[in-house]
Formats: C-alpha cells, sequence, structure tokens
C-alpha cells in the first residue's frame, strides 16, 4: 500500500532541514527525504575552504547567528568556529536533525515527480469492457492520502518505493549540479567543487602555474588555497569582481574574501586578470593544456583596472579550474517549474507558478532580482512556506511567530532593495 504524507521535502542539505524544523511546528505528517546523508554538499567541500559569513552566538539579542537555520540555535555556539569548515557545518545540521527529532529518511533517491492531476487525466477514462469503474485500480487512491476524485498533490516514485504528498518543497540545492558546459573544450578542465583539497591539489601536480576561470568566491577561494600551498596562480574573469563593491555580497566578493586576498594581494605567485574572456581551452600533443582569451568588451571597468588588451594564450601543465558557479538541481522537479534566463519563476510564496504545491527552498530563490543564494537570506523564507502550507491544511501556524520575532519572517517582499547602504 502507498505511503502518505501531508509534505515531502526533498534534501537534507540547510534548506531542507531549515524548512523541516519550521514544519514540525506545526500539526503536520511530513518527511525530509536525503539520497545521501545530512549535509553531504558541505563535506564535499574543499578542505580549506569556509562559510564567508560569519557566524556569532547572538540569538538572545535578537540578532540570529548569520549561518542559523533556526531562531534558536548557532553555528558558532554549536561549534566554535565564527567561519565554519563544510564538514563542521554538516555537523550542526545533524545535531538540529538530532535536537528537533526531524523525519529525516536517508539513502532515498527521488526519481519520478508526477502531479495526480496527471495521473488523474490519464486514468480517468471508461472502464474496459467486463470493468466497473469500482474496479478499476487508481494509482492515487491511498490509505489516509489524497481521494482519488482530488486532483492535487503528487505520488513520488523514489527509490524506496511509491509516495503519495500533498505537497512538495523541492530543497535540493546546487552543490551537486557544477556549471562546466561555459567554454569550448571544459572538458579539459576541472570544476572546484570536485577539488577536496587545495593543498593536496598542488601537491599533486607539483608547482606549476595553474589557471582559475572566474574570479568571484570560488575562485578567489581556490587562488588563495593554492598560493598558501605553494604555487603560483592566475585568475580570469571577464570582468573584475575583486575591485567591485556592491552592499549586497550576493553580487560582489564578501569582505571575509577580500580580506584573504589581500594578505596575499603583492605576491609575485598571483595574478589577476579581468576583463580576459576564455574563449577555448586544448590539450596539447605534450599532454598541456592551452588556454586562449581575448579582451572583454565591456563599458563596466571599475577606475584603476587594467584591462587585457590583445588575445593571448596561455600554455599550462595543470588542467585548468573552472570556479563557474552552479545549476539549480531540479532533477525530476525541472519540468515543474517554469525557468526564464536561468530565473526560477516562483510566487511570493515561494511556489512554482505552474505546478501548485510545490514550493522551492534554499540559494536559487529569486524575487524582484534580489538573490537569496546566502543562508541568512534564505532561512527568512522558510516560515512562509511552512505557514502557506499549513493555512492550507487547516493547521494552526501561530508558533511560526516565533520567527518574526528573530526576524527570520520574510514575507514582504518590498523592503529586499539591493542597494539600501547609504555609507
Amino acid at each position: 500500500m502507498t505511503a502518505s504524507v501531508d509534505v515531502t521535502v526533498v534534501g537534507a542539505g540547510a534548506a531542507g532541514v531549515g524548512v523541516g524544523v519550521a514544519l514540525s511546528m506545526l500539526d503536520l505528517d511530513f518527511r525530509i527525504l536525503e539520497r545521501e546523508k545530512v549535509g553531504a554538499s558541505f563535506r564535499e567541500w574543499p578542505d580549506e575552504m569556509r562559510f564567508i559569513s560569519p557566524s556569532f552566538p547572538s540569538n538572545s539579542f535578537g540578532l540570529t547567528d548569520l549561518n542559523a537555520i533556526t531562531p534558536d540555535t548557532s553555528p558558532a555556539f554549536t561549534l566554535d568556529r565564527e567561519h565554519p569548515s563544510g564538514d563542521e557545518y554538516a555537523d550542526y545540521l545533524e545535531a538540529v536533525v538530532e535536537h528537533y527529532e526531524l523525519p529525516v529518511e536517508t539513502g532515498i533517491e527521488v526519481e519520478r515527480i508526477q502531479p495526480l492531476a496527471d495521473e488523474t487525466a490519464a486514468t480517468d477514462s471508461v472502464p474496459t469492457s467486463g470493468e466497473t469503474a469500482a474496479d478499476s485500480e487508481s494509482p492515487i487512491a491511498v490509505d489516509g492520502g489524497v481521494e482519488a476524485a482530488d486532483d492535487e498533490g503528487f505520488l513520488l516514485e523514489t527509490s524506496d518505493g511509491p509516495l503519495a504528498t500533498d505537497h512538495v518543497v523541492w530543497a535540493a540545492g546546487h552543490f551537486g549540479t557544477p556549471r562546466t558546459d561555459v567554454i569550448e573544450g571544459a572538458e579539459h578542465c576541472v570544476h572546484t567543487s570536485q577539488v577536496d583539497s587545495w593543498r593536496a591539489h598542488a601537491d599533486a601536480n607539483g608547482d606549476d602555474e595553474f589557471l582559475v576561470v572566474g574570479g568571484y568566491e570560488s575562485g578567489i577561494d581556490a587562488a588563495v588555497g593554492l598560493h598558501n600551498a605553494g604555487a603560483s596562480v592566475r585568475v580570469l574573469d571577464r570582468g573584475w569582481p575583486w575591485a567591485e563593491r556592491n552592499p549586497d555580497p550576493s553580487e560582489v566578493l564578501a569582505p571575509y574574501t577580500v580580506g584573504r586576498l589581500d594578505e596575499i594581494a603583492d605576491s609575485d605567485r598571483l595574478s589577476l586578470d579581468g576583463g580576459t574572456s576564455v574563449d577555448r581551452v586544448r590539450r596539447t600533443g605534450d599532454g598541456k593544456y592551452t588556454v586562449d582569451v581575448s579582451p572583454t568588451q565591456t563599458d563596466d571597468q571599475p577606475p584603476g583596472a587594467e584591462p587585457v588588451e590583445t588575445s593571448e594564450r596561455y600554455t599550462v601543465s595543470t588542467r585548468p579550474l573552472l570556479a563557474t558557479g552552479f545549476e539549480a538541481t531540479l532533477g525530476p522537479a525541472e519540468p515543474l517549474f517554469s525557468v526564464e534566463d536561468g530565473t526560477i519563476d516562483l510566487t511570493d510564496r515561494d511556489e512554482s507558478t505552474t505546478t501548485p504545491s510545490l514550493f522551492l527552498s534554499g540559494p536559487d530563490v529569486i524575487h524582484d532580482g534580489v538573490m537569496f543564494c546566502f543562508i541568512y537570506k534564505f532561512r527568512a523564507r522558510f516560515p512562509v512556506i511552512a505557514e502557506e502550507i499549513g493555512q492550507r491544511l487547516g493547521v494552526e501556524t501561530e508558533r511560526l511567530e516565533t520567527y518574526r520575532e528573530q526576524n527570520m519572517f520574510l514575507d514582504d517582499l518590498s523592503c529586499c532593495e539591493p542597494d539600501m547602504c547609504d555609507c
């Protein structure tokens, strides 16, 4: 018999566990399904990578730790770290799961998400000869779940069997889908997410020069890590992210990263080449790699930046590193969201605009051009999703007000202006 729940959360990272805590405050039956283990993506970070947003245990003053996913926990207090590593933060997530006794089920892959409206349309036909309507077996008539006549909810096909659910919260993040198809010859490169340790990577490749394509957070993290391991590094970027400033750290390097970069800025083993478009990467006959670049045609050159004047060709013995970001990990949910120019269309309650009762939680949430890609941003949407689901299912939602008391309940998107800093 098919199991049935009110809500299914897919993913047990920061977004999945965080929205799970909010749902646990309501009288709902829900599950969190994770194909690996809690915080798995964080455990894939390079050993040297740290959180760029600082943690500080200030919750009791109404200023929640920036990396916390609940109003009353603090990674700084749990871990005694201001800038946790990926492994440390995964430990924090596991502690949250244990403390709130969240119904997390690991090792379960969601293979298909079928809206029941589609199933109803597909199976709502005249009975075959010798068969009555009562004899017809409907895949959505489940014990305790949605009635067969309803056209809401979903049937999930998982590696552990089918699961019927009224609502789905997709919280799979994006670390599992690195963006690699950005330049010709990208197959000759290594994405930064595939590196376990910058020091080990440098040791394994000797003291040759490394080329990093992309100069935002992951690119500079790679450059600093390789430099500190004794290697020479050249960073190539179409713009000059290390020279741009903006009050929204989603758009520019975080102060933590700028500080790390400043410490090695005068080193002769570091080159930052802005205004550089990487055109092609090729493998040479002697096993080396050539990278062809040309000047970027742009009018957005920061003051003092020196553009590349002519096309260049760099030859290195190590595979170039791609710090080119990530795509949303939508998996089987991809057909159920509308995506335009890389942005997932959502309602003001973070619901799919094409599939009712399907919500998105995590770093891929964007509203009015504002990216909710940091934990301290997208966590403020956890209670919004939980409240919407709770109200639809007719349960009390007052307990979610604790999020509002701790400034973690962002249901008025008019306040989200990226340039609200006067100095």
